[in-house]
């Protein structure tokens, strides 16, 4: 009787309020991780609309972090990026991944059979770019460490991971008013001068709305590696532009329309820009002095002074291997733990590295942290680490 036909009724209602009312179906598509929000978009044309709005407005970065050992075959970030892409909210446009160089491509003695694994780089690097998106460009580095802040929350303590297996990605939607683009210059064994209108090419030349370049040296220790670096960044310093970055192992991927297979014994420059005019960053330098957690901290309260709006951003580190707990005499997660102990909300990330790029900087409107007279700061170092902020404007 009666009670079957008040059922069918309303399943007949709500069918038809989700083929029909925008609003409730877009309410009900925003619960969705990416992944199945593009698998609802192909059920009609509402839900495709629908869909495509709520991805619209998805412009936070999201990032998967892999803190220890994954199976044997695999290394933990490709297992945990597998996972986690089902569940993010974001559309990744822009990937960076950095893995630690002993494990993602390393022999590492398994304590079980006692025999080296082996993983190839190129395998470990092809697998992690299948399970991105196929427009996305991506980035990656290998490097003797890593700074991660574990994934679930941006106020997660970041962790200084100087051995052992670890990595993240960090996923860049497309976010409005900024454009993120990579780039790659490798060294010509023909040409010591290297083509300056290479710059332009890459979008770091004549673009007025360019706020940050994050700079990656590899194969830093071939002859003419440092020279070539110079060349790089000497024309780049302009104190309207944020430098930071550091000497990496070695590069794995590099997805984008302008990337080309390089002689694997070359050496080069890759890197990230990011352009817009709503973006804010600042960067501090923390020399050999800064050994003590007064003086790391002195470094911090001098970022913060850079006033950049903590909402929607994310700080990068830089280390030196001779840094971390080495340098501070066995206190562990030192810088880290300055970081958040200011930045209580801004989750970091970077890498232990072969030498690092960077200055005291501040870009927001006109204002410099420290006035660099006329004298060009210089920007590369050893046993240092480099601290940046960078803001991504005001998400609505």
């Amino acid at each position: 009787g009666r009670g079957g036909g008040g059922a069918m009724e309303s399943a007949a209602k709500g069918s038809y309020v989700l083929a029909n009312l925008a609003e409730v179906v877009e309410r009900v598509l925003g619960f969705l991780p990416t992944k199945a929000l593009l698998r609802a978009a192909c059920v009609c044309r509402l839900w495709r609309e629908c869909a495509r709005r709520t991805l619209r407005t998805r412009q936070r970065i999201a990032w998967v972090s892999a803190l220890e050992p994954g199976p044997a075959e695999n290394h933990a970030l490709v297992c945990a990026l597998a996972r986690e892409l089902e569940k993010v909210h974001v559309l990744p446009q822009t990937v960076l991944y950095i893995a630690d160089a002993e494990t993602f491509s390393g022999h590492e003695e398994c304590h079980e059979q006692k025999k080296a694994r082996k993983r190839n780089s190129k395998e470990t690097a092809l697998a992690l770019e299948k399970l991105l998106p196929k427009r996305c460009q991506v980035l990656g580095l290998v490097t003797p460490g890593i700074v991660v802040t574990p994934m679930g929350s941006s106020s997660n303590q970041p962790q200084e991971i100087e051995e052992g297996e670890a990595g993240f990605a960090l996923l860049f939607p497309k976010i409005d008013g900024v454009k993120i683009h990579t780039f790659h210059f490798s060294k010509d064994v023909k040409n010591r001068v290297f083509d300056e209108s290479k710059f332009a090419e890459a979008g770091l030349k004549n673009n007025p709305d360019l706020r940050v370049v994050l700079l990656f040296g590899y194969n830093s220790w071939k002859t003419g590696a440092t020279r070539f670096l110079h060349q790089i960044v000497n024309p780049l310093n302009e104190k309207s532009i944020i430098l930071a970055g550091g000497q990496v192992e070695s590069f794995t991927s590099l997805t984008s329309e302008n990337a080309h297979a390089q002689p694997g014994d070359a050496c080069g420059v890759v890197g990230l820009a990011f352009s817009g005019p709503q973006i804010q960053s600042a960067t501090v330098l923390l020399d050999q002095d800064v050994a003590d957690e007064r003086t790391a901290e002195a470094a911090m309260q001098r970022l913060k002074a850079a006033n950049i709006p903590e909402h929607n951003t994310i700080g990068f580190m830089f280390a030196c291997v001779g840094r971390g707990y080495r340098h501070y005499k066995t206190k562990r997660n030192m810088e880290a733990d300055a970081f958040r102990k200011f930045f209580p909300n801004v989750p970091l990330f970077g890498f232990f590295g072969h030498g690092e790029i960077g200055c005291d900087r501040i870009v927001t409107g006109n204002f410099v942290l420290r006035e660099c007279n006329d004298i060009k700061d210089d920007l590369l170092h050893g046993y240092t680490t480099v601290m940046t902020l960078i803001h991504l404007g005001s998400t609505k």
